[in-house]
């Protein structure tokens, strides 16, 4: 069974290119254009994905508003939530875990590193 994953970035651009590395390796991709759209999208789904990539970065809900959202959320507290942003200051990285991120991963992404922290965190 292939795992779910819901992509969450404002970039029409970035949202392809995550598509398209998640689909050709055998994921199964939902997206979301920003935070609370992610939100809307998950609670709409019959089943939790097995892992959500978010960027920090966005209109209506930032990565860190949408990361609370859904670690405030008994339902949803298990599942990893990887950062994908091109942010890399420390004191977000640190914000970002304190929030109940699992993982971050600065854009531009290696597709490999990508799949692998996938994999890791859902294991």
């Amino acid at each position: 069974m292939s795992r779910t994953i819901l992509t969450i970035d404002d970039s029409r651009t970035m949202r392809e290119m995550l598509r398209a590395t998640l689909v050709a390796q055998g994921f199964n991709v939902i997206q979301a254009e920003d935070g609370q759209h992610g939100v809307e999208v998950l609670e709409g789904l019959d089943q939790d994905p097995d892992v959500i990539i978010t960027d920090i970065n966005m209109p209506r809900m930032d990565g860190f508003q949408f990361i609370e959202s859904v670690r405030g959320n008994d339902e949803y507290r298990a599942i990893p939530i990887l950062v994908l942003t091109t942010e890399s200051d420390g004191e977000k990285k640190q914000r970002a875990r304190l929030a109940g991120a699992t993982g971050w991963i600065v854009k531009p992404f290696d597709p490999t590193k990508l799949v692998d922290a996938i994999n890791r965190v859902a294991a």
